[in-house]
């Protein structure tokens, strides 16, 4: 059977933290390795590369190709701004988008192009490219546009929005396949987007059960902390826009009685800044930062935690799945998922008993869900056991053998795809 060829089209790409940095730095480099496909991808500047890293490169190229576990990365030039404010985040999507056509043009013909949806106009330099080369189109929704930036709070302008809509539903008209998170998702498509449902398949994120695995308590990132002996209720990943952490921040304040309680805020991200000036108005002592940590102290970090807490800003469900969710469950430890109904979070919750629901911006019940497993141990051990047996239902080889299914299945299927003038005009 011959190899696959595919290139892949997201900003965020090893070695950045970005959560679909990471995923796809996991999926393509597991395809190249499991399957012999031939991977490429078209990638922005790292925004890990230092100022000095980046002055030893020789003059000045558009497009710099590089290679990382067999996989070929074209990486465009652009601005490394960070992204803390929406002028930062915009010139860096906009000067990778225009760095990434050029790529397009550069790239080995590909069988299969996929996009991804950081930043959501990357869409457009996938497709062109697909169209150009006459390969099979995917679109990959982690992100569904402009719902998510409409709700986010630094960033509101109708006509941005308005084009953002007509681009995604242009993708997904446009696409051979759209793969969403969840069926929330799914159903937001076809409900919403107009997306034929035959076209999308569910593919969840996933969790890495061979590198997380539930561990001792005590270990090397307790230990160095002082959370060894404490209750500690953790949030780990991106602090960011969509995840109403005030609501954590404010719940931490109820927990101040019981002095044993530590809320651990590990990552970075768009609101830390905010959040540490919140946390030193209210006087919270209970509270404390880390910095990302590197994946092979993951299992470590985690297991440090005795419940997890995810969150999501109301109106969310269905157009942002949480891919922290995964991780946990992965550690086997128990979480307060702070979300709505119609959240994947949930219905995974519900379904595999592995965690707490709490009312979304309310940080009394959150708190309050939280003390429940501090008080019920017996009970957050049980529920930590279900969510290890949960994340074996979404290990990485499962849902990456699902992505290579379907790519298979495009590239060896008939086209339905009409013509990109037809949709344009």
């Amino acid at each position: 059977m011959k190899p696959l060829r595919i290139c892949f089209f997201n900003r965020s790409y090893y070695p950045d933290f970005g959560a679909t940095g990471q995923l796809l730095t996991e999926l393509a480099q597991d395809l190249r390795r499991d399957y012999g496909c031939a991977v490429a991808v078209v990638a922005g500047p790292s925004l890990l590369e230092s100022k000095a890293a980046r002055s030893r490169t020789r003059g000045w190229m558009a497009v710099r190709k590089e290679r990382h576990n067999g996989v070929a990365i074209f990486r465009g030039a652009g601005t490394t701004f960070r992204p803390h404010r929406f002028a930062g985040r915009a010139a860096n999507y906009v000067s990778y988008f225009l760095s990434a056509c050029l790529a397009g043009m550069r790239i080995p013909r590909p069988d299969v192009v996929v996009s991804l949806t950081d930043p959501p106009i990357i869409g457009l330099a996938a497709l062109l490219t697909a169209r150009r080369c006459k390969a099979r189109f995917v679109f990959v929704c982690q992100d569904v546009f402009p719902e998510v930036a409409w709700l986010l709070e630094d960033f509101h302008n109708a006509t941005v929005n308005r084009l953002l809509d007509w681009i995604n539903r242009l993708l997904i008209r446009q696409a051979d396949r759209v793969v969403t998170l969840g069926e929330t998702m799914r159903e937001r498509l076809i409900a919403g987007k107009g997306a034929e449902p035959w076209r999308v398949k569910v593919i969840h994120n996933w969790a890495d059960c061979t590198a997380i695995v539930p561990g001792s308590k005590r270990n090397p990132f307790s230990v160095a902390h002082e959370l060894a002996e404490a209750f500690v209720v953790m949030h780990s990943g991106n602090l960011g826009l969509s995840q109403s952490l005030e609501t954590l921040i404010d719940a931490a304040s109820h927990l101040r009685p019981y002095h044993d309680v530590v809320l651990a805020m590990v990552g970075d991200g768009t609101k830390r800044g905010a959040l540490e000036r919140r946390v030193r108005s209210q006087g919270l002592a209970n509270v404390r930062f880390f910095p990302y940590q590197p994946k092979e102290s993951l299992r470590h970090s985690f297991a440090s935690a005795d419940v997890f807490i995810i969150s999501l800003k109301r109106g969310l469900a269905g157009y942002i799945v949480p891919s922290k969710l995964y991780g946990i469950l992965a550690a086997g430890r128990p979480y307060v998922a702070a979300v709505e109904e119609a959240c994947e979070v949930a219905t995974i919750t519900k379904q595999y008993r592995c965690g707490l629901l709490a009312e979304p911006a309310d940080p009394k019940d959150l708190a309050d869900k939280i003390l429940t497993l501090y008080h019920d141990r017996a009970l957050a051990q049980r529920l930590g056991a279900n969510a290890r047996q949960a994340a074996l239902v979404f290990d990485r080889p499962l849902q990456v053998r699902s992505y290579y299914d379907l790519f298979r299945e495009v590239v060896e299927g008939p086209s339905s795809t009409p013509p990109l003038h037809a949709t344009l005009i």
